[in-house]
């Protein structure tokens, strides 16, 4: 089986050297960069499994490499910063992290997300394979194998986590879903911070399925959360 590839984007050293013998000792492969820009295109050269960055790093901060990388890719990223602020961890959720440890932090706690993180994608795709690889609601289908979702066949743009996002609500489509639950069930925080990046990743899904043509309907229900709406 392949060692799963690692990218640690981290200005201090020290840090990045313990993180790396931490995980090279779990069965890892690590590559260490202190700069953003420098995990930039070392990623365009050749795509990690999994992207850890700091906040606040030289030439490119954690915050804008993870935008840009959103754009291309549905890889796990986690961020590990030092800004343990609400505001903080709601723009890492926006943006689409999948986890987010504040510093100081134990590296076995780290190795547990970073496992937990691999474990459930491992686990979808086991599901996956049992479950109908493609399934239709409304004008869209939804492939689950490849976590894409078309309309009249064209991929509408969604990233990882937007797809989870859509996909969870699709799965309760005969409910309205909490704000506190998406965040719960979908990046795996608790009530501990604040809903609003739920609804930031509606207003990007919404876009992309009025710009496909999709009628499916993304409805807040007001001072609660979400419910997907469809034509039969």
């Amino acid at each position: 089986m392949n060692k799963k590839l690692i990218y640690i984007g981290d200005d201090e050293v020290n840090i990045c050297n313990i993180i790396k013998s931490f995980l090279v000792k779990e069965g890892f492969e690590v590559e260490l960069f202190n700069d953003g820009l420098s995990v930039l295109e070392a990623f365009n050269t050749k795509e990690p499994d999994m992207l850890i960055l700091d906040i606040m790093m030289p030439e490119m901060d954690g915050f804008s490499l993870c935008s840009l990388i959103r754009q291309k890719s549905c890889i796990p990223i986690i961020i590990v910063s030092a800004k343990d602020t609400e505001p903080d961890k709601i723009a890492g959720l926006t943006l689409g992290c999948d986890d987010y440890l504040t510093k100081p932090f134990s590296p076995m706690e780290l190795i547990a997300r970073i496992k937990s993180i691999f474990r459930r994608i491992e686990l979808d795709k086991k599901q996956h394979i049992e479950d109908n690889k493609v399934i239709t609601i409304g004008d869209i289908s939804v492939n689950l194998d490849i976590k894409e979702i078309h309309y009249h066949g064209n991929n509408i743009g969604l990233t990882g986590m937007e797809f989870s996002f859509i996909y969870y609500l699709i799965t309760n489509k005969n409910r309205a879903v909490s704000r506190s639950e998406l965040l719960d069930k979908v990046w795996g925080f608790e009530n501990d911070v604040e809903t609003r990046a739920t609804d930031d990743m509606v207003k990007r899904i919404r876009k992309k399925l009025l710009n496909a043509g999709s009628s499916l309907k993304i409805d807040t229900v007001w001072g609660f959360g979400f419910k997907i709406q469809f034509k039969e």
